[in-house]
């Protein structure tokens, strides 16, 4: 695979095939990329398999069913610690009828991507939230408003949960992108999600291509409105996660 172009072969293993204008987009986000890490740091994983694979494969490859499919209503998002704007950016390229809240709480990166987000033709779709989630989570405007809510390489699973549940409408799913997944770690998610009112659908496990390592995709949704007492003040949930302890309820 050359550091511009992915190999031919990557897009049967996602199972989706990107138009031209989407291929096209998504080389311009390595190039946006690129420039942008000039002045800001924003990923290591720029080039090569390190961006078609880490970045964009691995955002995506959770989400095939959703590639496949038209909905009739746009598919409200919202990606949690977007941080270079990974995966929210590729999720809005490969879902066009997808409109985006990417939520960081780094001012000169929230800055970068929404100015990649301009460059690429998406800021009708993609909007940028400079704050801390917890936040978010307790603004009238955002919580309970999403179809679908999104972290990716942010913090230990129940503190995810707590920053991605009450973001959920009622039909809501959270998507937590995780690597190496134990039963020991499953048990904690779970502990975690019953004063959250929510539970494990299901998981998902692969190989990333290129021998990139193992991917978990865990799936969370409500099963019922979510406690005004979450997401607790800024920093309890990384403090004290819940499911952990008696401090934590």
């Amino acid at each position: 695979m050359s550091a511009a172009t992915p190999d031919a072969a990557l897009w049967p293993e996602l199972g989706w095939q990107p138009s031209p204008q989407q291929l096209e987009l998504l080389l311009e986000l390595q190039q946006q990329l690129r420039q942008w890490n000039s002045r800001v740091n924003l990923t290591r994983l720029v080039e090569g398999d390190d961006y078609w694979i880490a970045q964009v494969f691995d955002s995506l490859w959770p989400l095939a069913p959703l590639l496949h499919s038209e909905p009739e209503a746009p598919l409200r998002c919202i990606d949690v610690g977007t941080g270079g704007g990974f995966p929210g950016l590729a999720v809005a390229i490969a879902l066009p009828q997808a409109h985006l809240t990417l939520v960081d709480s780094v001012g000169r990166k929230t800055q970068a991507v929404q100015a990649m987000a301009q460059a690429l033709g998406l800021a009708d779709r993609v909007t940028l939230r400079c704050e801390r989630v917890e936040l978010t989570g307790r603004d009238r405007r955002c919580r309970g408003g999403f179809d679908l809510a999104m972290a990716r390489a942010v913090a230990a699973a129940p503190v995810v949960a707590e920053y991605l549940v009450p973001l959920l409408s009622s039909e809501g799913q959270a998507l937590l992108y995780r690597g190496q997944w134990s039963p020991q770690d499953e048990a904690e998610l779970e502990r975690a999600l019953q004063p959250l009112k929510a539970r494990l659908s299901r998981s998902e496990q692969r190989e990333l291509p290129a021998d990139r390592g193992q991917r978990t995709a865990l799936w969370v949704q409500g099963s019922g409105p979510c406690p005004s007492g979450y997401p607790r003040a800024v920093g309890l949930p990384s403090k004290f996660p819940l499911g952990q302890g008696p401090s934590t309820g």
